[in-house]
């Protein structure tokens, strides 16, 4: 898929499901589990023991999957991530050496950003998507809705506490996609192997997307 690809995909599904777990079998099971419920897209972070590795089996047996690599802090690390097939980049702060790097090799970059002056500095660096967080600890949705006002053009994703409760107000605020970790993958699925909730949380949250989506449109 090409960049644009890509980001259409994210921002059709407006859900990116984070993957932090103790183990590549834990990862693998994780992926797995979100691909079945029906969300094609995972953000694979660099904490996974064997993270590079596992995204590069992902490209080779996931054709249908977006992988893309979370928690990425240095060149180093983004380059390896590009190499072993990763479709987009992410991270929790603004680092724009990465931005500008992965712009040039034409692979979708996330940068973390939080104050205004850091989402209009990622966006003029060349992030394609600029992920606001920690979202909910600095006011939540009325926070996204106040990015919104200055930057309409910059799209925005909520990441950082969003659950059930929050994720339509964040998609009201504006937000072009949500970033959701625990919530959607909790540890005790994992732990306990439980795909089918997994797949219930999924679907909860794809229903709230559809729906706040759907007052939008009216």
């Amino acid at each position: 898929m090409t960049k644009d690809q890509v980001r259409a995909r994210i921002e059709e599904i407006a859900i990116i499901p984070a993957v932090r777990v103790a183990s590549r079998e834990d990862a693998l099971f994780a992926c797995e589990a979100v691909q079945r419920a029906g969300i094609p897209i995972v953000e694979l972070t660099m904490t996974v023991p064997g993270a590079v590795e596992l995204l590069a089996a992902m490209g080779k047996h996931n054709s249908g999957v977006i992988a893309g690599a979370g928690t990425v802090l240095d060149l180093e690390t983004a380059e390896r991530c590009i190499d072993a097939g990763a479709q987009f980049l992410t991270s929790p702060g603004l680092e724009i050496e990465l931005v500008e790097f992965a712009a040039r090799r034409g692979v979708l970059v996330l940068p973390g950003a939080l104050t205004p002056t850091e989402v209009l500095t990622a966006w003029k660096a060349g992030g394609d998507m600029v992920k606001v967080y920690p979202c909910s600890q600095v006011g939540g949705a009325r926070y996204i809705r106040s990015l919104r006002g200055p930057f309409p053009k910059i799209p925005l994703i909520a990441s950082g506490g969003v659950n059930h409760h929050t994720a339509p107000e964040f998609i009201l605020a504006g937000a072009a996609a949500l970033g959701i970790g625990g919530n959607l993958i909790p540890r005790e699925a994992i732990a306990e192997r439980q795909p089918e909730r997994i797949a219930e949380l999924a679907r909860r949250f794809k229903e709230t997307v559809a729906e706040a989506r759907a007052l939008l449109a009216r």
